[in-house]
């Protein structure tokens, strides 16, 4: 009896089966001739923000017992696929592979991109400028050790603007070449990363030197030179290069996660829930910074994210990279903006985007 409803049960999946891929060709025809009219008005195959309105609208139509989460990530390949037969897509990353940039993208743009490692971020930011790669994805902070440098400096300058944020979170491991511990001497890791796990790493492995990489995948390769080292990195990595995972979750708190930021030519549309990323500098003198900000109450927009970056040519003086709820073309942030204008030496607006979903 047991035996022939479970073959029911199998025989019915089997037919659901074969109607999803029937559905999902279909489905693949039509982003065909999305494609071909794209192609025709010159407008990208990857469109962050109509993306974002698609995955909003199944989780917000979703009765269950799917997950959300698990909805989110079933549909990102399905349009992952559905892009690539429209037009091979192209990502830089902070490679090398396996590192949490490189996972960051894949969670992004689905397994069907193409994605390109480059060693630094300021590479990224090159390629994605001079058009030689279209999207770039970079780390921009951390929940635990706050913003990334690198990125902050990058952003100043870059053509390019912010189309669409990613979070991703964070279990990080430590890795090494053999099973044993007791030989580790050295611990290699981006410097974040050593600095989530700085209390793990300072009781179970007080006499580990710690030395720094330029990301978490690196430092996994270099342990595959070095007998007595260990990396902290992700599972992923260890599974990439071929490593031992001594330890999982050493991360100091559970509640870990990193921004990052997918990077590209032009201009994401509005969503309706959407993020935007100005940067200024006030004048040097008493209450300026206070007059900019008192604008944000006064139209009504929320802050989200303020943090000062110092001037390299500048002493003592900073800019401000601020984070507010809205578009930048809404009618009552267009207003602020213009008004920010007038009461700062400088403003850049990085970019208008639609908000990630939180890790």
């Amino acid at each position: 009896m047991k035996v022939d409803a479970l073959k029911r049960l199998r025989e019915e999946l089997g037919k659901r089966d074969q109607e999803i891929l029937r559905l999902l060709n279909e489905r693949g025809r039509l982003a065909l001739e999305v494609g071909r009219v794209k192609s025709r008005n010159g407008q990208e195959v990857y469109d962050p923000s109509q993306e974002a309105k698609v995955l909003a609208q199944l989780t917000g139509n979703n009765t269950g017992p799917l997950p959300d989460p698990a909805v989110r990530n079933i549909f990102r390949e399905i349009i992952s696929s559905s892009r690539a037969l429209q037009a091979p897509i192209s990502v830089a990353y902070l490679g090398p592979e396996a590192s949490f940039t490189h996972q960051a993208a894949l969670a992004h743009f689905g397994r069907e991109a193409s994605f390109c490692p480059k060693p630094a971020i300021a590479d990224i930011f090159r390629e994605v400028e001079r058009d030689l790669i279209p999207w770039g994805v970079v780390p921009i902070e951390n929940s635990l050790e706050g913003s990334v440098r690198q990125t902050q400096s990058q952003l100043i300058s870059t053509s390019a603007g912010i189309r669409a944020e990613i979070y991703l979170r964070i279990t990080l491991c430590l890795l090494a070449g053999h099973q044993r511990a007791e030989k580790i001497k050295r611990i290699y890791s981006h410097p974040h990363a050593l600095g989530q796990c700085r209390e793990w790493l300072r009781k179970k492995m007080p006499k580990g030197e710690q030395i720094e990489t330029g990301s978490t995948a690196e430092a996994a390769r270099r342990v595959l030179e070095d007998q007595a080292g260990a990396a902290v990195a992700s599972r992923i990595a260890a599974t990439t290069y071929g490593l031992f995972v001594l330890n999982e979750g050493i991360e100091d708190y559970p509640e870990n996660a990193t921004r990052f930021l997918v990077m590209g030519k032009g201009a994401s549309k509005s969503t309706g829930n959407d993020k935007t990323s100005i940067l200024f500098a006030t004048p040097h003198v008493p209450g300026a910074l206070h007059q900019a900000l008192t604008l944000f109450s006064k139209a009504k927009v929320n802050l989200l994210r303020i943090e000062s970056h110092p001037m390299r040519e500048r002493k003592w003086e900073y800019l401000f990279f601020v984070d507010f709820e809205g578009y930048a073309e809404e009618k009552k942030t267009e207003k602020m903006l213009q008004e920010m204008t007038a009461r700062t030496t400088f403003l850049k607006i990085l970019g208008s985007f639609p908000r990630g979903e939180q890790a």
